[in-house]
This record gives structure tokens, sequence and C-alpha cells, in this order.
């Protein structure tokens, strides 16, 4: 049975119903249309478009069909076009012709526009949270290991930070995620009920009462505007996009410094995999995975922004095409965020290892050339010596606090017994950077 059929002569032909179907897929928005159907049945009784009893039968069988979907009572199945006509023909069939009165003052395009509306809000909340769970394992981990390591640049060893603070950088990239999406809740939070196909209704109705059921600030203030909009999943794909990046990153550096290069850190076994050849590998695949994933979430918003470019208003059925794409992405990103959650709790940090590849790696360099300047020599001519200093220390196989004063003095005879404090690396966090790993 159509909801559309009445004025056409031939039935759809097959392939195109199947092409045509997207029930296969929008069915997850299941309990979003029936609940969007109990504040519209709500609102059509506050107008006298439905009594009191029909008001009360329809909301009866409209619950009774939620409560049994929760359950799993009312299977999701069928030869169905999409979740509107799933939902309105067994509803139809619970109460008979009373159920085809539901969908007045109403058409499938505001109705889609605003299930998706409540299950973007939902599902962006319940990501927003995850992040947050994500955050205080980080931080709690960080605190737990406080202890020196090298900073990189060009994936070169630079200067001397904490394993704390590097953790830290972190946080505050999913600290801004959070707050994106809660940018991105509180600008998409209008409701779209009522704007009906693009022009409206010639029912008198109040789509102040829907949009205040459903917890929506208020009802969009143009139709067309309303049934058309996709700017809230284009924003939460850009949203769910940048997350990744953030997720791939961290995903890198557990990668690195898993291997038997770095040995800085342990993956557990519970997020690894081995090789089917190799009986000594490890494989860091969790982090590889989400690695992966964060392409396929690119994706999803570059087939988004080139499924809405060349859309004149309002609604065309190229926007059906939204949400496959929305749904595997927030499958995507929830999972990847419960898994380097669970990644980072679980974590083994060595912090042995992190403090000799500190030793070997000059990172006090930068210190020295600033005691030359507290000296009185440029910045730039002592950037020279010590490139020297270095060079000299490559040579002969030694890190740079391990030079004697005389050997020093081969190089610049400004330098005095108190460089030794100067480039200590515990020095060098208690003169400055330790005060930002707080």
């Amino acid at each position: 049975m159509k909801l559309w059929g009445a004025r056409f002569r031939k039935e759809e032909n097959e392939l195109m119903e199947d092409f045509n179907s997207s029930f296969s897929f929008d069915s997850r928005l299941a309990e979003k249309d029936i609940i969007g159907s109990l504040a519209h049945v709500k609102m059509l009784v506050k107008c006298n478009l439905l009594t009191q009893s029909e008001g009360e039968e329809i909301t009866e069988a409209l619950k009774e069909m939620l409560a049994d979907i929760k359950t799993g009572k009312l299977k999701l199945e069928g030869d169905f076009e999409d979740i509107h006509s799933f939902n309105e023909i067994t509803l139809t069939k619970k109460i008979g012709e009373l159920g085809k009165k539901l969908h007045t003052a109403r058409s499938r395009n505001d109705q889609v526009a605003v299930d998706l509306r409540m299950y973007a809000r939902d599902e962006a909340m319940e990501i927003t949270e995850l992040l947050n769970d994500l955050i205080e394992t980080l931080d709690d981990k960080a605190k737990k290991h406080p202890s020196i390591m090298p900073g990189y640049t060009h994936l070169q060893r630079a200067q001397v930070v904490t394993f704390k603070h590097h953790l830290l950088a972190y946080k505050g990239m999913f600290s801004r995620d959070v707050e994106r999406l809660e940018s991105a809740l509180e600008i998409m939070n209008i409701s779209p009920l009522g704007c009906g196909a693009l022009a409206g209704t010639t029912h008198t109705i109040d789509r102040e009462i829907t949009a205040e059921e459903l917890g929506f600030y208020s009802p969009f203030e143009n139709y067309m505007d309303g049934v058309s909009d996709r700017d809230y999943v284009l924003e939460l794909l850009s949203d769910f996009s940048i997350i990744m990046m953030h997720l791939s990153r961290l995903s890198e550096e557990l990668i690195l410094w898993s291997s038997q290069e770095f040995r800085f850190v342990e993956i557990d076994d519970n997020y690894s995999t081995g090789s089917s050849i190799m009986p000594q590998k490890k494989n860091p695949d969790a982090a590889e995975l989400i690695r992966g994933k964060t392409g396929r979430v690119y994706g999803s918003l570059m087939g988004m922004l080139t499924v809405m470019k060349g859309l004149p208003l309002t609604y065309n059925k190229d926007m059906q095409e939204d949400k496959e794409m929305f749904f595997d992405s927030i499958d995507t990103v929830k999972s990847c965020i419960m898994i380097m959650d669970r990644m980072i709790s679980t974590l083994k940090v060595n912090d042995e290892n992190m403090k000799k590849s500190v030793k070997g790696g000059f990172l006090n360099a930068t210190e020295v050339a600033d005691y030359l300047v507290s000296k009185g020599m440029p910045f730039r001519d002592a950037h020279g010596v010590v490139g020297q200093i270095v060079i000299y220390c490559e040579d002969n196989d030694k890190a740079i606090e391990d030079l004697s004063l005389e050997e020093f003095h081969k190089i610049s005879d400004m330098i005095g017994e108190d460089i030794y404090k100067f480039i200590d690396y515990d020095e060098i966090l208690n003169k400055g950077i330790k005060k930002l790993m707080k």
C-alpha cells in the first residue's frame, strides 16, 4: 500500500519500488516518528481537528506501538516504502479508518524533517557524553604519568615535555569538539513540524504546541526553509570529521609509541591482534582501524555536501540520500570514541623508556642557546654555537649534559659551571614548562 498512489494509473515498477524505498535504513527513525506523531495528535485535538476521543484512541495506539518497537514485539520488517508508511499502515490496521486521520495537516516532508532532527539531536548529545568520558579518561591517565618524554616537531625529538602534557593536548582538542557539538545543538533546535510539504497547511494549527512538546526552542519561521534544511546534518558531519581527525592523530601516536622503535606504551591485548604467520607480532589494530575509519566519515561529509549543492527549494528526493551517510557516521564516531576511551584507560606507559629517549635526543639544546643569550650573546650566534656543540656530541657519542666544562670551552668560553643546572631536564620543567603541565 502506498500513501501517495491515488492519482496513478499504473503500479510502480518493481525495480523502481526497490530503488525508491528507504525503509531498510530509515527504520531506525521509528521511535522518533511515533514521538513526533504523538505531539502532532495532541496539537490536532487542541485545534479541534480531531475530537478528544479520537485523539485519545490514536494516542493510546501509538504508545502501544512505541512500547512494542522498544521490546521487539513489533518487528520493523516488511515491504514498506519508508518508516512513515510502516507506522501509519500499522496504526490503521490496529484501530481502523481512524488511523488515516493522523496525517491531517502534515506532509511526509515535515514529518521526516522533524524525525531526523530529533534523532540527530539525541545522537549528538550522546556523542557529547562519550567525548566527556574520553576527556575524563585522558585526564586520569595524564595525572598518573607526569614523567618526562621527548616532544616532537617534524617527528624529530625537539624539546622535553611530559607524557601528562602530551595527553592533555588531546583533552584540549576533544573539549573543543564538545563545544562545537553544543553549538550545533543550539542552532539546530528548531521544529519543522507544521511546515507541510513546503507551504504550510490551510488548516488552523498551532505549531508552538508541537515545538514545545518535542523540546524545540521554536518552530521554523519559513516553511520552505523548514522542509529543505539539512544544514544541521552538514554541521554535525563536519564536527564528526574533526572529532575523527583528532582521534586519528591520537591513534597515530599510539601506533608509533607502541612500536619496538619507541616502546613508550603498550596497548592492552584486548585492543590488539596478532599475525597469522609471525608469532611475535602484536598489532595496534584498534588504533589503525580508527585511523582508517576517519576517511569514511570524511567521505560522508563530502557526499552530503555534494547531494545538497545544486538542489532548488524545497524538498527533492535526492535528500533521501542524507540518512545512510549520516547514520553510518554516527555509528562510526560513537564506536571509535568508545574504543579510544578503553584503549587509553588500559594503556601501559613505559616511563623509563621515555626518560631514556629524552637523554639521547639533545632536547636541552634550546636551553643552551637561552643560556648563552642570558650571558649576552645574540641568539643567532648562540644558535650557531649550540649547533657545533651538538655536532661534537654526535661525533663523540655523548649527551650535552655529559660534556665536561673543558669540552664546552672548546666551543665557547662563555659557558660556566652554572650551565649544568640550566640544562638539567627537571630544572627545565621547573623553570616554566612544569607550570603548563598542571
